[in-house]
């Protein structure tokens, strides 16, 4: 068995099935691509189906059976010939990174091993889409039956007129009168007197009685002050502010003899410093100092 065998019973079994199992290796699987539009939308493009590879374990024997059957052999040896070759090709593939598969493209490995397959560029495993080709919007030039096809379709439009519906005749006959029937007579409801009662006088409202105004009382005068009696005499102003200037007087007093120690103090302590220290200072700080 060789590598074109194996790529022919693949394209062949690919072509009615969507997926071939290469035992130990993975499998091939072929999905259709719908239409779709290219060259920003003025290029058609038909629907194909795309084979790529899956490079996960799977389960499937129709390569096995394919071989037994073309080759006349049972199905444990050509399971067994199958798995060889496969594993063989494993090794190779992870060696050089590449085996080429004729007919339909190469199966690839990267640096980590991961198998991927890239297919020919003119690979085509789906015959209902034989002889559908591209359309550009751009080139599309209509044909002389479609311009035809296209101007009486436009003049049957035109031509088409309008039914118009003739309207009845109308008969010379006089129209008999119309007789409507007289109104039934209503019937006279009987009259209702209403018996208005006279409404009784209204009661006379007292008039209100005015309340007596008081009369003003006679202001009495008071009496006037005799002239023997005296007014008191108010107390001097002099002799209000007497305390206060005499307390202001012994403030300054009281300054002017803490000024006076302040000065002396600090005159005392230029001229005799070591007496003033023995007061400010313990002997051991002394001793300190005058260190």
């Amino acid at each position: 068995m060789d590598i074109d065998l194996l790529s022919k019973m693949v394209k062949e079994l690919i072509l009615d099935d969507d997926k071939v199992v290469l035992p130990g290796l993975g499998c091939f699987v072929a999905e259709i691509v719908p239409a779709y539009f290219s060259d920003k939308g003025y290029t058609i493009n038909p629907p194909y189906r795309k084979l790529y590879f899956r490079a996960r374990p799977d389960e499937g024997d129709a390569l096995i059976d394919f071989y037994a059957r073309s080759n006349d052999v049972s199905y444990e040896v050509a399971e067994k010939i199958i798995k060889d070759f496969i594993s063989e090709l494993r090794s190779v593939l992870l060696a050089k990174k590449v085996v080429v598969f004729p007919g339909l493209g190469r199966l690839r490995a990267t640096k980590e091993n991961n198998v991927f397959f890239i297919a020919d560029e003119d690979l085509d495993i789906y015959p209902e889409g034989f002889g559908l080709k591209p359309v550009s919007l751009k080139t599309h030039k209509e044909t002389d039956g479609e311009v035809k096809a296209a101007v009486a379709e436009l003049k049957s439009v035109l031509e088409t007129e309008p039914v118009h519906e003739e309207p009845e005749p109308v008969s010379e006959q006089m129209p008999e009168p119309v007789v409507e029937p007289e109104p039934a007579a209503e019937p006279v409801e009987p009259e209702i007197e209403i018996l208005v009662e006279p409404l009784p006088d209204p009661e006379p409202v007292p008039e209100p009685v005015p309340e007596p105004v008081p009369e003003p009382e006679a202001v009495v005068p008071e009496p006037e002050p005799e002239p023997d009696q005296k007014p008191e005499p108010e107390p001097e102003i002099a002799d209000v502010e007497k305390p206060k200037k005499g307390w202001g007087r012994i403030l300054l007093v009281v300054l002017a003899v803490l000024v006076v120690l302040v000065v002396t103090y600090m005159a005392v302590g230029r001229l005799c410093p070591e007496w003033i220290d023995q007061f400010l200072y313990t002997p051991e700080e002394l001793e300190i100092l005058n260190r």
